[in-house]
């Protein structure tokens, strides 16, 4: 009976091929926007995840002023000092390495060549805080950091933008904004991060240079600390807090006006971020399955009444009225269920070609794969009953009437 009824279906749907595979577009069309909104959503965040994890899991962020949430002032933010930093390196135990870094936009110029890039004010705890290792020359001296020397160390990107190609930038001198400093060592490249952002593209310079000559005071408003490996980042996330509080003289019941954040936070809040935009996209793309659902029931309606003479028929030689609702509710299923096949094929082919370009991690989740074609299968019982109901209905006579 429902292998009849099965291939009865498929008669049907070759009859009337360009129709079916009208109606069927709907369904093809939610079903691909689903799938790749959802495989490419969690590529995206596998993506980001990875990357941000290779900035160091165990890097700590120390800034002034609380972010209270999404739409709230933040507490007042007093900068730092560099006495603030002299005191967090002598008295943590648990930091390997700690920077403080200040940074400006400015215009660095070699020759006839300029080129605007980011100038950031540092100490040397900042290479083994960021991991940067050195191509060519050396890190700062405890003279040029102490004296703040006009001494620089060029990223990748920058060495490309101002010099010819093979010539060495070591002991040459480059102008940023009204000074001249000379180049101590060029990084190692590190390309782009996971928000495009070209890691190579910058100047570091020693910090109380940076002061000096560029902002003129002596805030410092991002503390950067690496805490060693065999101690978690809660532990020493307390010391730095409990030695801030001091330093600020914050009362018991004084809430911290500044934040320390680590990599981990970062990643659970980009992970929560990325998993409601899914859920929304997704959410969005399966609108058009209803849509689809929509298109099966207004043609499987043109269908019975079309059919009208054949279901009277079929009823004057024996044909229940179960026979006919399943006969019709299985032609919707089958209708939806190659539209879903279809759709699925289309959602992982787009979902590998968004991948490739965009250089996302490949990701093809095999549950919302099958969830998607049974509920495409579903979409056509929903939408093809009231069709089937119709048709079961009909009174024999009046339909061998029908002309």
């Amino acid at each position: 009976m429902l292998i009849n009824a099965l291939l009865q279906a498929l008669r049907e749907i070759r009859r009337n091929l360009m129709r079916s595979l009208l109606t069927a577009m709907g369904i093809v069309i939610g079903i691909a926007s689903v799938i790749a909104m959802v495989n490419i959503g969690k590529g995206a965040s596998e993506s980001i995840t990875g990357s941000i994890s290779k900035l160091g899991s165990n890097t700590l962020y120390i800034s002034p002023g609380q972010q209270h949430g999404p739409g709230n002032q933040s507490s007042v933010s007093v900068p730092f000092k560099t006495k603030d930093v002299e005191i967090l390196k002598e008295s943590v135990i648990a930091l390997e390495a700690i920077s403080p870094v200040e940074g400006a936009t400015m215009t660095a110029l070699y020759g006839d060549q300029n080129y605007q890039t980011s100038v950031k004010g540092v100490e040397n705890g900042y290479f083994d805080v960021q991991e940067l290792s050195f191509k060519s020359g050396r890190e700062f001296t405890n003279n040029e950091l102490r004296s703040g020397l006009a001494t620089c160390i060029l990223g990748k990107t920058v060495v490309d933008k101002l010099f010819i190609k093979g010539e060495d930038p070591i002991g040459q001198k480059i102008r940023v904004k009204n000074f001249s400093c000379e180049i101590a060592g060029v990084l190692k490249p590190k390309g782009a991060n996971t928000f495009g952002m070209d890691q190579d593209d910058v100047i570091l310079v020693p910090l109380k240079m940076f002061m000096r000559r560029i902002s003129g005071n002596e805030n410092i408003h991002l503390i950067m600390a690496k805490v060693k490996s065999n101690i978690p980042l809660e532990e020493a996330t307390v010391q730095i807090q409990q030695i801030v509080r001091e330093r600020r003289h914050l009362k018991a019941n004084e809430e911290d006006n500044f934040s320390v954040r680590s990599m981990s936070a970062l990643l659970d809040t980009i992970g929560q971020i990325t998993s409601m935009l899914t859920i929304m996209l997704g959410a969005v793309a399966a609108i058009s399955l209803v849509v689809g659902g929509i298109g099966i029931m207004n043609i499987m309606l043109v269908s019975v009444t079309e059919r009208t003479r054949e279901i009277g028929i079929r009823m004057a030689i024996g044909a229940m009225p179960q026979d006919i609702l399943i006969q019709f509710l299985i032609e919707a299923v089958v209708l939806s269920g190659l539209g879903g096949i279809v759709g699925v094929i289309f959602g992982i082919s787009i979902t590998m070609i968004v991948s490739h370009f965009m250089h996302f991690t490949l990701i093809i989740d095999p549950t919302i794969t099958v969830v998607s074609l049974l509920f495409s299968m579903l979409i056509g019982i929903v939408f093809g009953i009231i069709p089937a109901r119709k048709a079961s209905n009909m009174n024999p006579i009046d339909a061998l009437r029908y002309e």
